[in-house]
């Protein structure tokens, strides 16, 4: 029987980040972890850890890959299989680090409801800048989420660590799969994690941005379920 699989979403983002693939996967038990409680990487990853199953495939995109990083280093033994999906191992950089500080400030100040307006661009392959329907899906996420745990959000991506010195012991099969027009974890981005990971798997999605679960669902859950389904 198949590993149960665990989901773990972005920055303001819900399950509906990965509704096409639970879609897709519906024969598996899904779990959906929640990333809005806690202001650490660290202390998100070990509440997911507590609700998950005792062994599980482990998919995050994003922020939610780097959750997944470190449920990698907390429990690496429950982890049958690892997908990490449009994310980045490195730390923030200082001007981003200030990018956050001022969108925490600015929800503070003026309020929350501009802010996914403002990301949405850069979440999304230059062609779908003007999707109305898929801005819907990201922005109701956004909103669903809230201006708390936006913050908690953000504090926590500005205080994680550098991820990629422990990359290297992540012995597990691994896929890395970025969107070619993704600009805020580019495929260099994820080429850098794949070549840390003995043994990866690297896939590109041809014209999806930081979205590819939602901008491509079909050739990210092809390349999810071949990944999955291989013994």
């Amino acid at each position: 029987m198949s590993d149960p699989i665990v989901f773990v979403p972005g920055l303001l983002c819900t399950e509906a980040l990965f509704a096409p693939q639970i879609v897709a996967f519906a024969d598996r038990p899904i779990m959906v972890g929640n990333h809005r409680e806690h202001d650490s990487i660290e202390a998100i990853a070990a509440a997911i850890l507590e609700k998950a199953p005792q062994r599980f495939s482990l998919i995050g995109l994003s922020m939610g890959g780097y959750i997944c990083m470190e449920i990698m280093r907390e429990a690496p033994q429950r982890v049958g299989k690892l997908a990490l999906l449009d994310t980045n191992a490195r730390s923030d950089t200082p001007d981003q680090s200030e990018r956050r500080k001022f969108l925490i400030d600015l929800t503070r100040k003026k309020g929350f409801a501009k802010i996914p307006h403002l990301l949405y661009p850069g979440f999304v392959h230059e062609k779908r800048e003007e999707d109305a329907a898929l801005k819907v899906i990201v922005v109701d996420m956004a909103m669903e989420t809230g201006p708390e745990a936006f913050i908690r959000q953000q504090t926590a991506l500005i205080d994680r660590i550098d991820a990629r010195p422990r990359l290297s012991d992540i012995a597990c099969p691994t896929l890395v799969l970025v969107g070619d027009g993704d600009r805020l974890t580019p495929p260099p981005v994820a080429r850098e994690i794949h070549e840390r990971i003995s043994g990866s798997d690297l896939v590109v999605i041809a014209g999806s941005g930081h979205l590819s679960t939602l901008e491509e669902p079909d050739s990210t859950s092809a390349a999810l379920r071949t990944f999955l389904n291989r013994p």
